[in-house]
Protein backbone atom coordinates (compact mmCIF):
# COMPACT_ATOMS: atom_id res chain seq x y z
CA UNK A 1 0.00 0.00 0.00
CA UNK A 2 1.09 3.03 -0.81
CA UNK A 3 1.13 6.57 1.15
CA UNK A 4 -1.23 7.95 -2.02
CA UNK A 5 -3.54 4.93 -0.60
CA UNK A 6 -3.79 5.32 2.74
CA UNK A 7 -4.25 9.10 2.73
CA UNK A 8 -6.66 8.56 0.16
CA UNK A 9 -9.49 10.83 -1.58
CA UNK A 10 -12.75 11.82 -0.34
CA UNK A 11 -14.26 8.31 -0.37
CA UNK A 12 -11.09 6.15 0.47
CA UNK A 13 -9.02 5.92 2.76
CA UNK A 14 -7.81 8.16 6.09
CA UNK A 15 -9.58 10.91 4.29
CA UNK A 16 -12.66 8.43 3.29
CA UNK A 17 -13.15 7.87 6.80
CA UNK A 18 -13.09 10.88 8.27
CA UNK A 19 -15.51 12.09 5.56
CA UNK A 20 -18.05 9.65 5.67
CA UNK A 21 -17.63 8.59 9.55
CA UNK A 22 -16.02 10.63 11.87
CA UNK A 23 -17.11 14.12 10.59
CA UNK A 24 -21.34 13.29 10.42
CA UNK A 25 -21.01 11.42 13.51
CA UNK A 26 -19.68 14.98 15.27
CA UNK A 27 -21.97 16.95 13.47
CA UNK A 28 -24.64 15.17 14.94
CA UNK A 29 -23.05 15.32 18.53
CA UNK A 30 -22.97 18.96 18.34
CA UNK A 31 -26.70 19.10 17.05
CA UNK A 32 -28.00 16.49 19.92
CA UNK A 33 -26.50 19.08 22.38
CA UNK A 34 -28.20 22.13 20.69
CA UNK A 35 -31.48 20.11 20.63
CA UNK A 36 -30.77 19.31 24.56
CA UNK A 37 -29.93 22.70 25.95
CA UNK A 38 -33.63 23.47 23.59
CA UNK A 39 -35.54 20.78 25.35
CA UNK A 40 -34.12 21.82 28.65
CA UNK A 41 -34.63 25.46 28.00
CA UNK A 42 -37.94 25.27 27.22
CA UNK A 43 -39.57 22.61 27.74
CA UNK A 44 -38.29 20.71 30.48
CA UNK A 45 -38.16 22.04 34.40
CA UNK A 46 -40.68 24.21 34.06
CA UNK A 47 -39.57 27.76 35.53
CA UNK A 48 -36.42 26.54 37.60
CA UNK A 49 -34.18 29.14 36.86
CA UNK A 50 -30.93 26.24 36.88
CA UNK A 51 -32.19 24.52 34.77
CA UNK A 52 -33.32 27.37 32.28
CA UNK A 53 -29.47 28.90 32.23
CA UNK A 54 -28.10 25.27 31.94
CA UNK A 55 -30.44 24.58 28.69
CA UNK A 56 -28.82 28.39 27.08
CA UNK A 57 -25.51 26.66 27.68
CA UNK A 58 -26.00 23.62 25.77
CA UNK A 59 -27.58 25.73 23.05
CA UNK A 60 -24.55 27.98 22.63
CA UNK A 61 -22.27 25.16 22.67
CA UNK A 62 -24.25 23.37 20.46
CA UNK A 63 -24.39 26.32 17.87
CA UNK A 64 -20.41 27.15 18.76
CA UNK A 65 -19.96 23.75 18.08
CA UNK A 66 -21.47 23.38 14.97
CA UNK A 67 -20.11 27.01 13.51
CA UNK A 68 -16.49 25.63 14.25
CA UNK A 69 -17.31 21.94 12.29
CA UNK A 70 -18.94 23.70 9.56
CA UNK A 71 -15.67 26.14 9.71
CA UNK A 72 -12.92 23.35 9.85
CA UNK A 73 -14.76 21.33 7.73
CA UNK A 74 -14.79 23.74 4.86
CA UNK A 75 -11.27 24.79 5.41
CA UNK A 76 -10.20 21.31 5.00
CA UNK A 77 -11.86 20.67 2.04
CA UNK A 78 -10.78 23.55 0.35
CA UNK A 79 -7.22 22.74 1.40
CA UNK A 80 -7.74 19.30 -0.16
CA UNK A 81 -9.06 20.28 -3.50
CA UNK A 82 -6.22 22.59 -3.64
CA UNK A 83 -3.56 20.06 -2.87
CA UNK A 84 -5.63 17.85 -5.33
CA UNK A 85 -6.73 15.49 -3.64
CA UNK A 86 -10.69 16.65 -4.01
CA UNK A 87 -12.94 14.76 -1.65
CA UNK A 88 -15.65 12.61 -4.12
CA UNK A 89 -19.35 13.06 -3.63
Amino acid sequence: MTFAQFVGNGTTGVIGVLNTIVIPVIFALAFLIFIWGVLNHFFLHGGEDGSREEGRQFILWGVLGMVVLFSVWGIINMLLSTLGIAPGV
